[in-house]
């Protein structure tokens, strides 16, 4: 998932999100914000990047790594301040993005996982990822890194869960409202920002108000992974997908963010859905093929009922998207309890 681990860094496909996020990208895209953002000019303000209060000034060559981060950016009108974006080979095309138009505006500056050097070349003020996914220690692009050279940064809460020496916990979809409120105070469009985020809590309001009655159905999240299953603990945003939909992640006691569990585990658990993350290295489908083959799962509920859900890789990282992949999933949930 997002954080950076052996080959499983692809990503899948896209889905094109809903009404609401359509009427974002045209409300969010072009001069109505634009105007907005220009005044604030360069501006200074201090905001806390994790748990660390960060003086920024505002940026006038952002760059994202991933939908999640472009999609924040482009959600709150602030294509004007983007420079462009690195997406890895197998993430979903920002062709089938809400935002699509936004993306075509700015340029695709890699391919692959984000560097100091590309950065650096860019010459960017400002880079917005995810820690241990964009950032890392391992691959030497970090916020300290990035300061030291004049380039400001900013990480997603979401992640910010064992960022060290400044951790920052928030559940996933309250995170989600925080960075886009943060980024708002950050470009000076606090107003915009406020806007956004109190749609989305609309949105997550009217499905929570949906949710099945009764015991939480028992929900796994199948990332990737044959020998040991790679799957979603309580700190990423199909956790708060899951609960809010009226289900219950097997895994929600986890404190952990993406992390693997043993197939024991998972089989005890007995879910009755198995979400699928759908990215590019191994679609959806085949996931479902091995679980079905599997001696080890293919007695499981979930399985025997053929009660499965695909979950883009947009909608399960931090980010607009999320809301798109919670509506959906939850009219699901209400399906297989009619």
């Amino acid at each position: 998932m997002p954080m950076t681990r052996p080959s499983t860094a692809a990503r899948g496909r896209a889905a094109l999100g809903s009404a609401l996020a359509a009427t974002l990208l045209l409300s969010g895209c072009g001069a109505e914000v634009d105007s907005d953002a220009e005044s604030a000019k360069s501006e200074k303000v201090t905001v806390n990047r994790c748990g660390e209060p960060v003086e920024y000034t505002t940026p006038k060559r952002a760059v994202a790594y991933e939908g999640g981060s472009a999609d924040k950016l482009f959600s709150l009108g602030l294509t004007d301040h983007v420079l462009g974006y690195v997406m890895p080979p197998a993430n979903p095309p920002v062709t089938e993005s809400p935002w699509a138009a936004e993306y075509a505006k700015v340029k695709m500056l890699g391919d692959d996982l984000l560097n100091k050097e590309l950065v650096v070349d860019a010459k960017a003020d400002f880079v917005v990822a995810g820690w241990n996914s964009g950032f890392s220690d391992q691959r030497g692009i970090t916020p300290e890194i990035l300061d030291k050279l004049g380039i400001q940064s900013f990480m997603h809460t979401e992640s910010c869960f064992n960022y060290p020496e400044y951790p920052e916990k928030i559940t996933p979809f309250k995170a989600l409202y925080s960075d886009l409120e943060r980024l708002g105070r950050i470009f000076g469009v606090e107003e915009r920002a406020k806007e956004v985020v109190n749609g989305l809590r609309k949105r997550v309001e009217a499905v929570a108000a949906k949710a099945p009655e009764g015991e939480p159905v028992p929900v796994f999240l199948y990332d990737s992974g044959t020998d040991q299953p790679f799957t979603a603990g309580s700190q990423v945003p199909p956790n708060d997908i899951i609960k809010t939909a009226g289900g219950r992640n097997i895994f929600d006691g986890l404190d952990q963010r993406w992390t693997q569990v043993s197939w024991e585990a998972v089989t005890e658990a007995e879910p009755e859905v198995v979400i699928i993350l759908d990215y590019g290295d191994r679609p959806a489908q085949e996931k479902i093929d091995f679980l079905k083959k599997s001696p080890r799962t293919g007695k499981l509920p979930a399985v025997e009922k053929n009660n499965f859900f695909v979950l883009d890789y947009n909608e399960g990282i931090s980010g607009p998207r999320n809301i798109d992949g919670l509506e959906k999933f939850a009219k699901y949930l209400r399906t297989l309890k009619a």
